[in-house]
């Protein structure tokens, strides 16, 4: 891979990795709701379940997705359904979770298993293997090259949205203020943070119904 390919590479995982969507979203969230360690389950799924999608796309599953419009259109709605019902949990909640964490969960393998119902993701992953890994002579070594330079972005971005989630953690638990009611900040930001999974799924549901090309993973 020359200089001037993994250069464009840094500046794609860059911009697919560190701005908001559905998984900096989740995991700020998370952090915010029931700490980092509980946070760091669905962080550590990220790349797991995107890298295994970056195989599969690499592999040739990718490119069946794309071309089977039923299955693609059931990848995306179950995604948006996903995200809508995450939503919902976040708008209702009004505590921070500290021992019973039913009401605002995301275990290691629902996860992995998000980031394969993110259609976004799958365009990503055949992005990336159309423009820097299919018909080259080293398909081989630059799928390794790839691989954990997007999987060290989709971690540390949503490590970092995760402390930011952390950090404010204690912050939003306070009282109401401005007149704001019951719950305070914490009420505000859970429904900031639902509005902006509501804002992905339904751009993911136009994008994707549309058939234009999405760049965004993280």
């Amino acid at each position: 891979m020359t200089a001037a390919e993994f250069s464009a590479l840094l500046l794609l995982a860059t911009a697919s990795s560190f701005t908001p969507g559905p998984n900096t979203t989740l995991s700020a969230a998370l952090a915010a709701n029931g700490g980092m360690r509980r946070a760091l389950h669905f962080v550590c799924a990220v790349p797991v379940g995107w890298g295994l999608l970056f195989a599969l796309s690499a592999g040739g599953l990718g490119a069946l997705v794309v071309a089977q419009p039923l299955l693609r259109s059931a990848i995306l709605l179950g995604g948006v359904s996903y995200l809508a019902w995450l939503a919902s949990q976040l708008w209702g909640r009004r505590q921070l979770s500290t021992v019973d964490p039913a009401r605002l969960q995301v275990t290691f393998v629902q996860g992995i298993g998000l980031q394969f119902l993110n259609i976004k993701a799958w365009m990503l992953a055949l992005s990336l293997v159309a423009g820097w890994v299919a018909g080259r002579p080293d398909a081989l070594a630059r799928f390794a090259q790839v691989l954990p330079v997007m999987l060290a972005f989709a971690f540390f971005s949503n490590l970092t949205y995760a402390a930011v989630g952390s950090l404010l953690r204690h912050w939003l638990a306070g009282p109401a203020v401005n007149g704001v009611a019951s719950g305070g900040r914490l009420v505000v930001f859970n429904r900031i943070m639902a509005s902006a999974l509501l804002v992905t799924a339904g751009w993911m549901l136009w994008s994707g119904l549309g058939g234009s090309a999405a760049w965004g993973a993280a």
